[in-house]
């Protein structure tokens, strides 16, 4: 088990999904036989070409897989990361409820430990919203674990915090003015 995440609420009363990422370190990439339905093509990239095709706009990542292939970013091998893996095997996994926080100028998604992040999440089913903008709200914390949304394909991770379950965070991801 490696992460495992509950769809924010979302407005109109969209599907939601209860999604565990699992984790297999495997010397060679497996055979892939897309259905054509759910699954119509695979591609297998390193974390960091992940985040280069996602920020060129090549493919699209939901932001809990934006931030899953961030926190891999950590692992300078595949080694690494399979001995981290069977170090933390018998540890908890939380399951995260990110709470949708609209700004003026775009979204927070807020997850457990941000100084925003409602501790009665599970009863939270609407966003929370501000008159603020992104910038105003990003200044005036300190103690953070969230993703910022610009845009479908503009997304930073802020995290403060420390984790919990000795699970790996990913690190910061502040992107350039110039991509905004």
């Amino acid at each position: 088990d490696w992460s495992a995440w509950l769809t924010p609420f979302g407005r109109g009363g969209s599907r939601r999904f209860d999604t565990a990422f699992f984790l297999c370190c495997l010397s060679e990439p497996p055979p892939v036989y897309p259905d054509l339905s759910e699954v119509v093509g695979c591609q297998w990239s390193s974390p960091s070409e992940a985040t280069k095709s996602f920020i060129s706009k090549e493919i699209w990542l939901a932001p809990p897989q934006f931030y899953e292939v961030r926190r891999l970013e950590n692992f300078a091998s595949l080694s690494d990361l399979h001995k981290f893996c069977l170090d933390r095997a018998l540890e908890e996994v939380e399951r995260w409820l990110p709470i949708t926080y609209l700004t003026a100028d775009g979204m927070l998604q807020l997850l457990p430990g941000d100084e925003l992040y409602l501790e009665d999440s599970d009863y939270v089913e609407k966003s929370l919203s501000t008159e603020k903008t992104t910038k105003e709200i990003m200044k005036e914390g300190k103690k953070f674990h969230r993703i910022v949304i610009h845009n479908r394909h503009l997304y930073e991770v802020h995290v403060t915090v420390q984790s919990k379950c000795k699970h790996v965070y990913p690190k910061n991801y502040i992107i350039s003015k110039s991509h905004l």
